[in-house]
């Protein structure tokens, strides 16, 4: 008996160091002078096929541009896009839908080419159950649903049971744990009546004064694939910018603070099937701007560690990675000296391949351990 437990204490150090041993490698960098590339989303069908979508700023012009690799990162090809790429959705290897500024788009190759469905304004995200029926979230109080992989959309009449401005609600998030049960989340906060007159970084002691206050958080859920919904509001501190939900029942959500708050973010551990939540992390010198979630675990939280006292300054900060076995303790990872963002987000086609993706031209892959 005392060779078995010998053995399995072994082996579970041996997992524990390869975990270990993983860290986040630079695949891609933009460099190229007076210019710079603003990555917004990336997404990977499979473990090979990957596109990011974003736009080169230079000289106040915009182009918008795709990034794709074929070989799981380790070469790329950058291409201009008709539009910039708010966000990417793939239903599987082949099917997958780009929201842009103003239209939607579906591919049936991957994303080596794309037709335009149906012209969308002002939203963010789309989710799709199958290659037919999928919802899309964005501002003015708007949550679409499509019955034909995209071309006509509908506004779900749910929406108007709650009692918020149009004008200053916002979804901003949309996931589904299975193929009938989903969250859409958001906020509505009319400006105030004394705005600061300058942004933030411009002006950051008068920021660090100019406390928040709670808003409205706006949520939605369906038990029945988007067949009804049930709205709920709860006046909280912050804005629900990121939810994650995976079938066993749990989930992560991550809120974001003004920079005047205590916390620039948190991150909780929901279990979307009883409804609790549990505050699991926050950093009060890292900005926490994505997360990940696998069912069983592991879960991962990706920030930045800002410059200077202002927690939101448009000056990058370096990347940080965290990784958590049990939705309690993190570790925190090792990744590239040179990665750095204002923004980040995290892409998988599966726990073992996954990749990272900066607003400042970057993209990241998790690489095993030596």
């Amino acid at each position: 008996m005392k060779q078995v437990a010998l053995l399995t204490h072994l082996i579970a150090l041996c997992v524990v160091t390869a975990f270990a041993a993983e860290r986040w490698e630079l695949q891609y960098f933009y460099d190229e002078d007076d210019s710079r590339l603003f990555l917004s989303d990336l997404a990977f069908p499979s473990a090979e096929r990957g596109l990011a979508i974003g736009s080169i700023r230079s000289n106040n012009k915009i182009r918008a541009v795709t990034l794709a690799t074929v070989d799981g990162g380790r070469t790329w090809n950058l291409s201009d896009s008709a539009e910039p790429g708010l966000s990417l959705f793939f239903l599987n290897q082949r099917i997958g839908w780009m929201v842009s500024t103003k239209d939607v788009y579906r591919t049936e190759d991957a994303g080596v080419t794309w037709k335009k469905t149906a012209r969308l304004k002002n939203a963010f995200h789309v989710h799709f159950l199958d290659e037919n029926r999928g919802f899309a979230v964005g501002a003015r109080k708007a949550l679409w649903r499509t019955v034909d992989g995209g071309s006509k959309w509908e506004r779900v009449a749910a929406v108007q049971e709650i009692k918020a401005s149009e004008e200053y609600t916002v979804f901003q998030t949309i996931a589904f744990a299975n193929d009938k049960d989903g969250l859409v989340a958001g906020f509505s906060n009319p400006p105030r009546r004394h705005p600061l007159q300058f942004p933030e970084w411009m002006d950051p002691e008068t920021a660090e004064r100019y406390r928040q206050w709670p808003g409205l958080t706006v949520l939605l859920e369906t038990r029945d694939a988007g067949h009804t919904w049930t709205p709920s509001t709860a006046s909280i501190f912050g804005r629900i910018s990121r939810v994650r939900l995976s079938p066993d029942g749990n989930g992560l959500g991550l809120i974001e603070f003004q920079d005047a708050f205590d916390w620039p973010s948190e991150v909780f551990h929901l279990n979307w099937i009883t409804g609790r939540s549990d505050r699991i992390l926050r950093w009060k010198d890292r900005v926490v701007t994505d997360i990940a979630l696998f069912p069983g675990g592991p879960a991962y939280a990706v920030a930045v560690e800002p410059q200077g006292s202002l927690r939101r300054s448009p000056v990058p900060g370096k990347l940080k990675v965290l990784r958590s076995h049990n939705l309690a303790d993190w570790e925190v990872m090792e990744v590239d000296w040179r990665a750095s963002a204002t923004r980040a987000t995290f892409a998988a086609a599966s726990p073992g391949h996954m990749w990272i993706a900066t607003d400042t031209g970057m993209i990241l892959h998790l690489a095993p351990g030596r």
